[in-house]
């Protein structure tokens, strides 16, 4: 039997470990693969389980490095693991009554300087407190963190049960989940990143139809010269055939992995610019760090962008491709016109993170008290709803914006000419001929496209993450 919680010394339990490793040896062969860890990892931890958690455990516990955990690496392994988690436990247990209630872990937490709200300390007693009496004792503890390699700190704890989930919908790519140090020294976070991107590559380009249908319907409607998603299909089809209803995706496409990349580095320099300890960001330092990162990525690929709108605008023959397209506009309109619209788009990044940011807890946390007496951690799937639905929000809020930024995309200006339209003028323009509506034209398209490319984006990551092993 495990030893009991009121001992002041940690003491393994070979017969439970035994049991433990029997349990996830499925084929019985006296040795754990990865697979099979994975398998059991998931069965132990459901929603908990994140991607790459299984490389970890086994880098940890694969002594001899043939791939494989045997009877005597997994009792080291698990033992020094759950020495770990009793020293925690038992720091967080103030009173020594071998149990843990809300107060002491969130004592606990607010000595480390992690910061957490109530609520959150409440449903993860919940997802411990499996006899239901309100306290966690060690065995609890100890179930709730097994084979997860976290749990030795309490930022750890927090962010095990805080894990969530970020996808790309083919417009504003989201900031990467923060990654832990275990996937940064592992290398699990550059599979996620390519598995993102080449998902987003699949996505975008199933979507694009819509993508140009709706950068045609900002710059080409008007109340004057009506265009609808009927009609401007068939103008689309009628000009330049099937084929060019993917014109200006390539530029859609390559910007993919540079932005992500971009993105990703700079939010990882930007936390440790705005929190002196980048571990304990709360909502608003991320949103921050997140809006530094967000321009300088935008910033970075913007001439991508520009190219993106020109090739999906142009006629039969006008450019021979992406290279012909960024040529013949520097020789025409300067370098200054591969920025032409980056100031309103700078500038919608903050409408879109803050409202992003600030739907997704608002639903998360909504189902988290609507299902508090059935579960505390919320699946994928809702993680996934919860993201699309506050992905949308922000679109919906920093539109007009958007608007504005392909509209001055649009305008070629010859060298030396007047500046033309700025971001003021054009709303204004925009808003006295055609009202607020005008402000949101194409914003059907843009959530036609939506459900698909969500659809799609999950589907292709999940099987690029396993082909790249990360499981």
């Amino acid at each position: 039997m495990a030893e009991s919680p009121d001992e002041p010394h940690y003491k393994s339990d070979p017969e439970r470990i035994e049991r433990l490793f029997k349990d996830l040896d499925k084929n019985g062969d006296g040795k754990i693969d990865i697979n099979e860890l994975a398998e059991g990892l998931k069965r132990f931890h459901g929603a908990r389980y994140r991607p790459g958690q299984a490389q970890h455990v086994m880098i940890l516990g694969d002594q001899n490095l043939d791939g494989h955990m045997s009877f005597e690496e997994f009792v080291k392994f698990t033992t020094d693991h759950e020495m770990k988690l009793w020293l925690v436990f038992k720091s967080v247990d103030e009173n020594n009554s071998g149990s843990v209630d809300a107060s002491e872990l969130k004592s606990a937490f607010e000595k480390m300087g992690v910061k957490v709200t109530q609520q959150e300390v409440d449903l993860l007693i919940k997802g411990m407190d499996l006899d239901k009496t309100l306290k966690v004792n060690w065995n609890e503890w100890r179930e709730y963190h097994l084979l997860n390699p976290s749990g030795h700190s309490m930022h750890d704890i927090i962010q095990f049960w805080r894990h969530a989930i970020c996808i790309d919908i083919g417009e504003d790519m989201l900031i990467p989940d923060e990654f832990t140090e275990a996937e940064k020294v592992s290398g699990m976070w550059w599979r996620q990143l390519v598995a993102g991107a080449g998902a987003g590559v699949v996505s975008r380009t199933a979507t694009a139809p819509l993508d140009r249908l709706k950068v045609m319907l900002q710059v080409q409607a008007s109340q004057k010269n009506r265009i609808g998603v009927v009609s401007g299909f068939k103008m689309m089809l009628r000009e330049g055939g099937i084929k060019s209803l993917w014109r200006g995706n390539g530029a859609n496409v390559i910007k993919i992995a540079p932005e992500s990349a971009i993105k990703f580095f700079a939010y990882e320099k930007a936390k440790k610019l705005v929190c002196s300890d980048e571990k304990q960001l709360g909502v608003a330092e991320r949103l921050v760090a997140g809006s530094m990162a967000g321009v300088a990525s935008q910033t970075s690929i913007y001439p991508l962008e520009v190219l993106k709108t020109r090739l999906a605008l142009r006629k039969t023959g006008q450019y021979r491709g992406l290279v012909h397209a960024a040529s013949v506009i520097y020789q025409k309109e300067g370098l200054r016109s591969f920025y032409r619209g980056l100031f309103p788009s700078l500038l919608g990044i903050i409408p879109y993170a803050g409202i992003d940011l600030a739907v997704y807890e608002t639903l998360k946390n909504f189902y988290l008290n609507y299902h508090k007496n059935e579960s505390a951690d919320p699946g994928v799937l809702v993680l996934l709803a919860c993201g699309t639905a506050s992905s949308t929000c922000g679109q919906l809020a920093s539109y007009p914006l958007s608007l504005v930024r392909t509209k001055l995309q649009a305008q070629a200006r010859e060298r030396g000419t007047a500046s033309g339209d700025n971001m003021v003028s054009l709303l204004t323009r925009i808003f006295r001929e055609d009202g607020v509506r005008g402000l949101y034209r194409g914003l059907a398209p843009n959530f036609m496209k939506v459900a698909p490319a969500v659809s799609i984006s999950y589907v292709v990551y999940e099987n690029l993450r396993m082909g790249l092993g990360v499981i």
